[in-house]
This record gives structure tokens, C-alpha cells and sequence, in this order.
């Protein structure tokens, strides 16, 4: 959430984070510091009143009344003063360095009080590695399981326990998530060889992140309820960079209790999350959200081109595009890689190229049109094609230049 601060220098001995823009930021009503980046920081009085509305209890209203003091002493002078709404680069206290840290509703506001409930999580990608990350960071007791076991030992280092297979991992822990890369997988995990359904017993809870159709969440949510079991989708919207912040946002669908009984894990990975009835609603939502982001995306990419083979300046065109009403910081962030040539994957061409063609076969399934999505997967098909797979949704901008 948004809270005030104030620049200042930082120690001498800190180092700036690389290659980031950023402040060196001293919160109000707090002994908390940290480096924020320019695009996080909003003026104070232009955004107060919106503040008010989001935050609440004693520790922040001291902060607005820290604010207001502050401001009287000033009197006029030039006043450094700034409303963060997300916190990124947070400084240890007890070492003076500085670390990347999780971004989340807590930062600033408070520890959360984590589950008593045993975790298990399954799938340690690129958005599973920042949950699992922020799950232990909040206290929760997590047990890990990847397909690929190297990726498990930072997080053993962290304090999660090993799970040798999902059925063990599901058997050892209370809720198990798992975030995997499409409905195949999704369906292996559960359905194969030591897989989750043989570590199901009544009242043992299943939450699924992954986004997939409907028709294989309610598949899933069949098997496992049959058991015994309990059963959430809650598939997020989000990047790698916002699952390592604690920012995503959570589409939930299923048993309400789960949703509730996740609470403490869903403020430690987003910052918010939504609950919308039965199973299969939160894929549909899913699909439709990142159809928009895909095609959106790959429309970005054609503006740059054009402008390219036009003769104007690509930057000019984000420079405009930027200070006009689809101004984002996705939108400035995806350019802005596009144009230094790094398509470092922040969320895998080939999986937004997944959720176009499962969007595309949804509105198939309710004979509604979805020619945009549909010009828009053949491009990342070309893209594609030219091996970009691995690399970066953005990167779908070299399709129109090869």
C-alpha cells in the first residue's frame, strides 16, 4: 500500500542497487528505510486523500500525523516528500547491506501472522520460486517439490523441507499449491506416478496456480474432491518481478474455506486477490486476462516496428506513448527492454502463447469471436518459430523484424 517517506542520504558505506533509478527513502511513523525506484514514488499531496482511503489503523494514522508535523516545520521550504506505493529494495538493519526483499502489504504495515497449517508447494519456475520465496520470508512452514531437484536447494538453505515426490509432499503438508507450466503438466502432477492424488486423503487441501483451461481445473477438482479432498484454483496475474515482490494478484475459484484458509499465504504472495465461485471461473477469468495482455503486447511491438520502418524514433514513440492515457509501467518496462535488446524472461513468450491458444479454443467452446487474440498467436507462433520461446513475451517484437 501506499505510505509516506522522506529522501535522504543514505549511509556511505550503502551501495545504490545496479543499473536502477532509485532513492534512498526514510519512511513516516516508522524506523524503516529503503531503496524505492523513481517510477514508485508519487507526490504527497496530489495523493494523500487516496492514501487515507487505502490505509488504515493506529501505525499509519501516527505516520499521517508524523507527515503533517514535518510539513508545519517546513514551512515552504523545498520538501522532499513522496507516497510509496511499492516497496522493492529494502535495507537490512542488522548487516547495513542491501538485499532485494519481498514488496508485499507487510513491508510497511506489519508481519503477517502466518497459517499454523503445514505448506507444500509443487513447481519452482519463474513465478512459483518468488511464492515459495515470500511464504518463507512470512514465517509459513513450507515443503518443496521440484520436478528439476537443483532448483530446490536455495530454498532448503531458506528453511523449506525436501519432499521427494508431490504424493509425499501433499501427504506431509495440510494445503499444497502448485505452479506449473500448462494443462499437461497440471494433469501429470496430479494424475502420474507418485503424484498428488496418491498423497489425498479427506480434508487435505489442493490449490492450483496454474494457468490452464477450465475444462482441466474441473477435471482436477473432480479427481481430488473424490478422495476426500478440498480444492481451489488460484491461478495469479503477475511476472516473475512481481511474484519476487509479493505483488501478484490472486484469481481464486472453488471451496470457499480453502480460499479463506489461505489467507495468510495469499497476503504473503499478493497484494490482493479476488474470489469469484466455482471451480473453473478463475481459469476462464485467467485465460481472458492474459488474451488482453498478449495481444496488447504484441500490438506494442507492431507500434514499434511501424515507427521503425517509418523513420521515426522508437523512443519518441514510447516517450509519447508513455505521457498518454495507456501510460503503464508494464508498457514503459516491456519497451524499454525492446529497445536494450534484453528479452531476460520476466514471463515466457511460450506460455503467453499457451494462454492465447486455450483463450482462443474457450471462445471457440462458446462460439464468441476472438479474431485479435487470433492474429495475435500467430505472431508469438512466429516468434516462436524464431526460437523465442524461452525468452521474454516482449520478444515477440522480433517476429515483425525477421
Amino acid at each position: 500500500p501506499p505510505w509516506p517517506g522522506k529522501i535522504v542520504s543514505p549511509p556511505k558505506d550503502l551501495k545504490k542497487p545496479r543499473g536502477k533509478k532509485c532513492f534512498f527513502v526514510k519512511f513516516f511513523g516508522t524506523e524503516d528505510h529503503a531503496w524505492i525506484k523513481v517510477e514508485q514514488l508519487k507526490p504527497y499531496h496530489p495523493h494523500k486523500e487516496e492514501m487515507i482511503k487505502i490505509n488504515k489503523g493506529k501505525r499509519f494514522q501516527q505516520a499521517v500525523d508524523a507527515v503533517e508535523e514535518y510539513l508545519k516545520k517546513a514551512k515552504g521550504k523545498d520538501q522532499h516528500f513522496l507516497v510509496i506505493l511499492i516497496i522493492v529494495y529494502c535495507l537490512e538493519k542488522d548487516t547495513g547491506s542491501t538485499s532485494i526483499q519481498a514488496a508485499d502489504s507487510t513491508a510497511i504495515n506489519g508481519s503477517i501472522t502466518p497459517t499454523d497449517k503445514r505448506i507444500g508447494f509443487l513447481g519452482l519456475g519463474l513465478m512459483g520460486s518468488g511464492v515459495v520465496s515470500n511464504l518463507l520470508k512470512m514465517g509459513h512452514v513450507v515443503t518443496v517439490w521440484n520436478r528439476t531437484a537443483e532448483k530446490c536447494d536455495l530454498f532448503i538453505q531458506e528453511g523449506a523441507r525436501l519432499g521427494r515426490t508431490p504424493a509425499e509432499v501433499v501427504s506431509m503438508c495440510d494445503i499444497t499449491f502448485s505452479c506449473v507450466s500448462d494443462p499437461k503438466a497440471a494433469r501429470d502432477l496430479v494424475l502420474g506416478p507418485s503424484g498428488v492424488l496418491q498423497g489425498i486423503r479427506p480434508g487435505k487441501c489442493y490449490v492450483e496456480m496454474s494457468t490452464v483451461d477450465p475444462e482441466t481445473t474441473i477435471e482436477l477438482a473432480q479427481v481430488i474432491t473424490s478422495r476426500g479432498g478440498r480444492f481451489l484454483e488460484a491461478p495469479v496475474s503477475g511476472s516473475q518481478q512481481l511474484s519476487n515482490d509479493g505483488m501478484l494478484v490472486i484469481v481464486a475459484a472453488g471451496d470457499r474455506s480453502v480460499y479463506e484458509d489461505c489467507s495468510s499465504c495469499f497476503q504473503a504472495m499478493g497484494k490482493t486477490s479476488f474470489f469469484i465461485g466455482e471451480a473453473g471461473n478463475a481459469a476462464r477469468m485467467m485465460l481472458i486476462l492474459n488474451m488482453v495482455q498478449g495481444s496488447f503486447m504484441a500490438t506494442i511491438a507492431e507500434g514499434l516496428t511501424l515507427a521503425q520502418a517509418t523513420g521515426q524514433s522508437q523512443q519518441t514513440f514510447l516517450d509519447i506513448l508513455c505521457q498518454g492515457q495507456m501510460a503503464s509501467t508494464f508498457v514503459d518496462q516491456k519497451c524499454q527492454n525492446i529497445l536494450q535488446g534484453n528479452f531476460k524472461p520476466d514471463y515466457y513468450l511460450k506460455h503467453i502463447q499457451k494462454d492465447l491458444r486455450l483463450a482462443i479454443s474457450m471462445g471457440d467452446s462458446v462460439n464468441h469471436p476472438t479474431p485479435m487474440a487470433a492474429a495475435a498467436n500467430e505472431v508469438y507462433k512466429r516468434a516462436k518459430a524464431l526460437d523465442q520461446s524461452d525468452n521474454d513475451m516482449s520478444a515477440v517484437y522480433r517476429a515483425y523484424i525477421h
